[in-house]
């Protein structure tokens, strides 16, 4: 279940370092419980295995993705060229593509129905609590994660 909501007021790190100010904003509702080895560094070992995948192909991913904050709880994915995830469609579309990524995790696995569930429900289940999508220029998109 999402809500799409305006811009909220409350102050934001990140916005104005690695993306824009975030012109929408929305929560995302899941059943999906928190992990129990979920942790600090299990989210940076998703990340970095995340970045060790794009490593391998042969052709560019067309984003950075990192864990930011004090339990690298904030999911951070920005563009990196002119032209790509510059619409919330293009931004979501992204985020669809990364749920195949996240059913090969195996903690992904151990989850009952893991085909029924999608990138968000992830990161709920490894302890992400927001995550942020970005064209690196202009765009930005947030979703609390809950």
């Amino acid at each position: 279940m999402a809500g799409l909501h305006a811009p909220a007021n409350a102050f934001d790190a990140h916005a104005g370092y690695y993306y824009p100010e975030p012109q929408t904003r929305e929560t995302y509702i899941t059943e999906i419980t928190l992990a129990p080895d979920a942790n600090k560094r299990s989210r940076a070992a998703f990340v970095i295995g995340l970045a060790a995948q794009h490593s391998k192909q042969n052709h560019a991913a067309g984003y950075h993705l990192f864990a930011k904050g004090g339990e690298l709880e904030k999911l951070i994915i920005v563009a990196t060229g002119d032209g790509q995830y510059d619409t919330l469609y293009r931004m979501r579309a992204l985020l669809a593509s990364l749920t195949s990524m996240a059913r090969a995790t195996e903690l992904f696995a151990r989850t009952n129905n893991p085909q029924e569930l999608n990138f968000l429900d992830f990161c709920k289940l490894i302890g992400f609590k927001q995550v942020t999508v970005s064209n690196g220029k202009d765009i930005a998109h947030q979703i609390k994660v809950q």
